[in-house]
């Protein structure tokens, strides 16, 4: 059969589709409305005369003549990309998006000091942020690439180290720690309030400590399971409960004396920030360009 202009954009809108399970999220990726991308698949399905895709009002699937569509396609789709990315070079000045998912942590230590400079010096680079403490799959999300600490990044996909390894430390207010004593060793735990962290796979995670040879997981006691800091940051503040956060989170409120740090010497350190992409896509010149900019202003220092 013949292929029209028509059907290259709408096996666009397929792929996009097909990643994301989800006509809402391919609309913001496609930059159209959800109701437009349906539309669009129907005519492509009634020219085609196959069915594409099993709609619900809760789930999108895939046909198997979907799945053999995107098999077919979704490669050369890919080439295409590739192809306009290298041109991206010979432009003057860089243009284009790049989508990332990222962790809250490196959503507030690297991304918001370093995006207002890099909006300033590529302006015709748009930067799409998804923040998400859950393990995804970036490529299959539509993302370029994802920023996670570097003892969680896929061993199939190509990590460089943004950030030096990072300090956790328990901090709690001054009234908490007046009311319920200082813990002096990390089992000490094991009677205090303590806000309990949720990973992105939904365990729960252990408060880790080192002091020299010795290492510590200890599962801490907690009414309150958390998985976003300025929330944590928020409750220890008020007095709710002791708290295990990354170092550089903690220190505006440590050096205003609204939180003081416990159990100093026991503080472990772990692996820093990392951004991950897949070896088999073109590396987005955004993307790189964005890579310089956080090794350049290093926000976490060197």
């Amino acid at each position: 059969m013949q292929i029209s202009r028509t059907d290259l954009a709408d096996f666009s809108y397929f792929l996009a589709i097909a990643r994301h399970r989800s006509f809402r999220r391919a609309g913001l990726e496609m930059g159209v409305s959800a109701s437009a991308l349906s539309h669009a698949l129907k005519g492509l399905e009634t020219r085609l005369g196959v069915r594409l895709l099993n709609r619900s009002s809760r789930s999108v699937t895939l046909t198997a003549a979907g799945e053999e569509l995107r098999a077919a396609i979704g490669a050369p789709f890919d080439a295409i990309g590739s192809a306009l990315e290298v041109l991206n070079r010979y432009r003057e000045e860089p243009a284009g998006r790049i989508r990332l998912n990222v962790l809250e942590h490196a959503a507030t230590l690297l991304l918001a000091p370093v995006l207002p400079a890099f909006v300033d010096r590529y302006p015709d680079i748009e930067v799409d942020v998804c923040v998400s403490n859950h393990l995804v799959d970036v490529v299959a999300a539509g993302a370029d690439a994802g920023i996670r600490y570097g003892g969680t990044v896929p061993e199939d996909m190509i990590a460089q180290r943004l950030s030096r390894d990072i300090r956790w430390v328990v901090v709690g207010a001054p009234g908490y720690l007046e009311r319920f004593g200082v813990p002096e060793h990390p089992r000490d735990l094991i009677a205090h309030r303590c806000l309990r962290i949720r990973l992105g796979d939904d365990s729960i995670y252990g408060w880790e400590f080192e002091k020299g040879e010795e290492t510590l997981a200890i599962d801490v006691p907690g009414a309150i399971t958390i998985d976003e800091t300025q929330f944590a940051l928020a409750l220890t503040a008020g007095g709710a409960a002791l708290a295990y956060l990354p170092e550089p989170c903690v220190t505006p409120l440590v050096e205003r004396g609204d939180l003081r740090l416990v159990l100093e010497d026991w503080s472990s350190t772990g692996s820093g920030f990392h951004i991950y992409y897949s070896g088999r896509r073109q590396l987005p010149t955004g993307l790189r360009l964005l890579i310089d900019l956080i090794r350049e202003m290093r926000p976490l220092g060197p």
